[in-house]
């Protein structure tokens, strides 16, 4: 059946044709939806895990039990998974698995810009990077027939403009993998130091397979050309646009497997163009390569290793006039991210600036305190950093950042990466306070369940952590619970922990406002006879209050009655509106 399909559930679709049995994964944009569709399919088994290590680890067992297996992530979570991706590049697989990773050049939802690309040469593992939704579907399924033929996972690279765009794709009926038995290998399996340097050469000699079958795979297609004065080498999205901008003008070579690449098929088209060009997003990966060859060409010195590309860009680049078929008559204003209105995180961040504190931040929606008029965070590196980065703070200033620093962290990238954190505070004990800001969902990549919610990716009943219960198992003895709404609380509880001379968890505690099960209160009005236009209500940058003719001004379309701006309005002026 032909159908329209997003880049994302392409794969998912792929991954369910090919009997994929188990997949775990843990969000991120703009990896999610592969594991959210995915879990549509009922003849798989799909988790959400704490961490992309655990989920990669995961797959590996079901993996060695002789299930095809799948794990989803963004490029950063690569990072995270890298542990296990390295030797599991020396043990290979029982069955097939399957890594995907999603790349976010521009950084749309995203604190870097690297390249996955690397992570395929350097743990000497195969990567497939589709260009649509249909390569998305076919090269999914390609990746398990590649990781049983060659005992490997294999990579699967998608970026933001494939995953989050939508192509026809060709479905099929799933079909299930001969059946796989697990077989104690421990020569395989057990990587200690006499096992693992037996395993190396055989890696090596995988990689030199691979790059032959890369030769002859019509994933590495050839696209004659009219014009051989110029020959682009390309993939992924970039192929889009220059097929786009160039259509059949000039010959191309469209790469599906970017590693390891085809040295013959590339030195034999090098050879037939006069000018070689190598059009990619990021980081110079195709071009290095090339270079490695001897050959001769251009690539960044015309296209930045920094940014997403564009038809425009790519047409401006290689000289060719072209019409994007966009035309603006004035300049669209800047439109700034900020928290949503009712957002339980406003109100202690409004406290944490107000009392003048150093806020070390985390991965998650409420990295948006950093931005004005609140400005109350000063630092976010990767998941679980902030609480980390505390103790080392404290531990070199003492009693000088104590009584005023903080550590913020959401709940999901709590169990992420903020335990083991935690951990050291409490065994290495540094005066410090976190705080975990528990809107009881995953909020940044979509509302997904996580360890403390209770459902599991389904919405079925599932484990729950009891977050007091484990701060206190691991040695704090001051863990306090606050609603944020309630500024005089926050306030109380903040001053109180801070002054404390040993370490506190405080959990600010209130459901993410987009719920769809969060019942919420009539919207506020403006008493304008009251209302002296001092702007206290805008000190906490809520998007359903503005000033419009000298006086505050709620727009109830927004609101969801959350009163904190009501706390700050020290003449009344902001009640419940009296025509609800």
């Amino acid at each position: 059946m032909r159908q329209l399909t997003l880049g994302n559930a392409a794969v998912a679709r792929g991954l369910y044709e090919a009997g994929c049995s188990v997949i775990s994964s843990y969000p991120g944009t703009p990896s999610t939806e592969i594991t959210e569709e995915a879990a549509k399919y009922d003849e798989i088994y799909c988790e959400w895990a704490p961490n992309e290590k655990v989920a990669m680890e995961t797959v590996f067992g079901a993996s060695l039990a002789g299930k095809r297996s799948f794990c989803g992530m963004k490029h950063v979570g690569l990072n995270v998974a890298a542990d296990p991706l390295f030797t599991m590049s020396y043990t290979g697989v029982n069955a097939g698995i399957v890594i995907g990773v999603a790349d976010d050049a521009g950084m749309h939802s995203s604190q870097n810009e690297q390249d996955s690309r690397h992570y395929a040469r350097a743990a000497k593992l195969p990567m497939l990077e589709p260009s649509d939704s249909a390569e998305a579907l076919h090269f999914a399924k390609l990746a398990f027939d590649l990781s049983e033929r060659f005992d490997t996972p294999v990579l699967l690279k998608m970026c933001t403009r494939v995953a989050h765009s939508q192509s026809i794709v060709e479905t099929s009926q799933r079909v299930m993998p001969a059946e796989r038995r697990y077989e104690k290998n421990i020569a395989k399996y057990v990587m200690m130091p006499g096992n693992a340097i037996r395993r190396h050469p055989i890696v090596e000699e995988r990689v030199r397979k691979l790059a032959l079958w890369a030769e002859t795979a019509d994933i590495n297609r050839l696209e004659p050309g009219e014009d051989h004065k110029l020959g682009i080498i390309t993939s992924s999205t970039s192929y889009q646009y220059v097929k786009e901008v160039c259509g059949d003008k000039y010959p191309i070579l469209k790469l599906g497997m970017v590693w390891p690449m085809p040295e013959k098929k590339i030195r034999e088209f090098a050879a037939s163009v006069s000018l070689l060009c190598v059009v990619e997003e990021l980081d110079g990966f195709i071009e290095a390569y090339c270079r490695e060859l001897g050959l001769s060409l251009v690539g960044k010195d015309y296209f930045p290793p920094e940014g997403e590309l564009s038809q425009t860009a790519v047409a401006e680049k290689l000289g060719i006039p072209h019409d994007s078929g966009v035309s603006l008559d004035e300049i669209i204003p800047n439109r700034p991210p900020v928290m949503c209105a009712g957002c339980p995180h406003r109100g202690l961040f409004y406290t944490l600036s107000r009392n003048k504190c150093t806020v070390l931040g985390d991965i998650g929606c409420y990295t948006l305190g950093a931005v004005a008029p609140l400005a109350a965070m000063e630092m976010t590196l990767c998941m679980g950093a902030s609480v980390s980065a505390l103790h080392g703070f404290n531990k070199a200033l003492g009693a000088e950042a104590e009584g005023r620093t903080v550590a913020v962290i959401g709940d999901s990238t709590f169990m992420h990466s903020g335990m083991t954190g935690l951990a050291n505070i409490a065994y290495n004990q540094s005066n410090s306070t976190v705080i975990i800001l528990d809107n009881s969902i995953t909020g940044m990549t979509g509302h997904q369940q996580n360890p403390t919610t209770g459902y599991n990716i389904k919405g079925d009943p599932a484990g729950k952590i009891d977050l007091e219960a484990l701060c206190r198992a691991m040695g704090f003895d001051r863990v306090r619970v606050v609603d944020p709404y309630d500024l005089a609380a926050c306030d109380k509880v903040l001053k109180e922990e801070l002054a404390a001379p040993e370490p506190s968890v405080i959990i600010s505690r209130r459901p993410c406002a987009l719920l769809k099960y969060v019942k919420h209160k009539p919207p506020l009005s403006v008493d304008s006879e009251k209302c002296v236009g001092c702007k206290s209500c805008m000190h906490i940058g809520c998007p359903a209050v503005s000033i419009k003719d000298g006086k505050a001004r709620v727009d109830a379309t927004l609101c969801v009655g959350c009163g904190v701006c009501q706390q700050l309005c020290k003449f009344g002026a902001l009640g419940e509106n009296k025509e609800e």
